[in-house]
Order: structure tokens, then sequence, then C-alpha cells
């Protein structure tokens, strides 16, 4: 189902004085949301909601693939922009700048094990939940 959508392009920041520098621009176009996917930045505590990049997919009536990343922080003096970017589904599959997104809509795929244990390669591990197993009692 089409529908009117507004997103905005550009960039906001507020200073501590109580200023804003807003550059966005509204886009309107005829489309359909398939798909939202917030990922939220980390602290010294862990997950932060003080800052994070919320991207949405859209399907222009056109039949475009069209991503709007909002890359927002709730810090002042920290801009939060963003962007517009037209995508293939390449783009939204694994290995692709949106992957995660993809997965979200359901236009992903499973990882073969090739692909799984290559990625493996690059995962760091986790010094603590190393030590967690290894503080486990053996299983008999």
């Amino acid at each position: 189902m089409s529908e009117k959508i507004r997103v905005f392009v550009g960039s906001i920041v507020c200073g501590s004085g109580g200023q804003t520098n807003d550059t966005r621009r509204p886009v309107t176009f005829e489309g359909e949301k398939l798909a939202e996917l917030t990922t939220y930045g980390l602290g010294a505590g862990g997950i932060t909601d003080t800052r994070g990049v919320t991207e949405t997919l859209y399907r222009a009536s056109d039949g475009r693939l069209i991503v709007h990343v909002d890359d927002w922080s709730r810090w002042q003096g920290e801009p939060s922009v963003e962007t517009l970017h037209q995508v293939t589904e390449d783009d939204l599959n694994v290995g692709g700048k949106f992957e995660e997104l993809g997965r979200e809509a359901g236009l992903g795929r499973d990882l073969t094990l090739d692909e799984a244990l290559s990625t493996g390669d690059e995962w760091e591990r986790d010094e603590d939940l190393d030590d967690f197993v290894e503080s486990l009692p053996d299983a008999e």
C-alpha cells in the first residue's frame, strides 16, 4: 500500500545556550515502509539510549529501494545526521552495507557454513565470557 512518506536529510545540532543549527531539508515521496532497525550506542555502563542509528527501509512507488539513515545523538553539541541511500537487494543481503536491516525486512538469507566460519575469525573474544565459561563445573 503506497502512502506519502516524509523524511529529512541534513543535520541538526543544539548548543549549550539553546541555539540550534538545523540544515535538514524535507524529502517527500510515495512508497511503503518495509522495515525499521535501531541500534544503540555504547557507553561506560553498556548500551545507552543517548546515541544510536535508526535505519528505515522503504520501497518507493517506482520500485526503488530507499534507506533513510538517522545517526542521532541526544547530547548537546553532537549533531544528528540524516541521509538517504538508494540500495539494491545485494546491499540488504549477507555482506551488504545494510545486511541487518535486510534481515529485519525478511529479505536476507541464512549464512552458509563457509560465511559463518570466515565471519567468526573477525569476532573478538570476550575475555569476561571466557573467564565465566572456565569457572563453570565440568559436565559429566
